[in-house]
């Protein structure tokens, strides 16, 4: 290692050319641009010192959190705790799997999302009755309405339901 190939240490760290700027020296006259009130403006919350512009804060209007009704209890579709009890699913209806599989076929969560149905990663699968079946499938799902098992159970086929999701 040569003189003017120094080792890199604490004592010889600085930052990148150009990547800091000099902090702007507020209140130093009229011909800096920043004096006199040195960029706060002329009165108000902001001109003062102490002053913090609070996250959250609107400029004045009527904040957010004030304008949002306030119904309580998880009871109404309104009401503050916005649906965290509410439970996701993606439907399935049977007018798909008619069109997408032939009759014998064992439709799982992975011959679904291959054909285009159930895309949601991680989301329950419902079939449901909406369209006619006519082949004899075995359906595997996390739900089905009472038509749709109706109807598969009418046409040859069973109803698998999956658990734990």
């Amino acid at each position: 290692m040569s003189e003017a190939e120094e080792r890199i240490g604490l004592h010889n760290l600085k930052p990148a050319p150009g990547s800091r700027r000099p902090r702007k020296r507020v209140g130093r006259g009229a011909g800096s641009g920043t004096g006199k009130t040195s960029g706060r403006g002329q009165k108000g919350y902001g001109s003062r010192s102490g002053a913090k512009d609070r996250a959250r804060f609107e400029g004045g209007q009527n904040p957010i959190h004030m304008r949002m009704r306030k119904l309580r209890g998880p009871h109404m579709k309104k009401s503050m705790p916005f649906e965290p009890f509410r439970t996701h699913t993606q439907a399935v209806n049977l007018l798909d799997l008619e069109a997408r599989f032939d009759a014998g076929a064992s439709v799982t969560l992975e011959a679904m999302t291959a054909r285009g149905l159930a895309t949601r990663k991680g989301i329950p699968v419902k079939v449901l009755g909406k369209g006619e079946l006519t082949k004899s499938l075995t359906v595997h799902a996390h739900g089905f309405s009472g038509a749709a098992r109706a109807q598969i159970e009418a046409a040859g086929g069973t109803c698998q339901l999956i658990e734990g999701s």
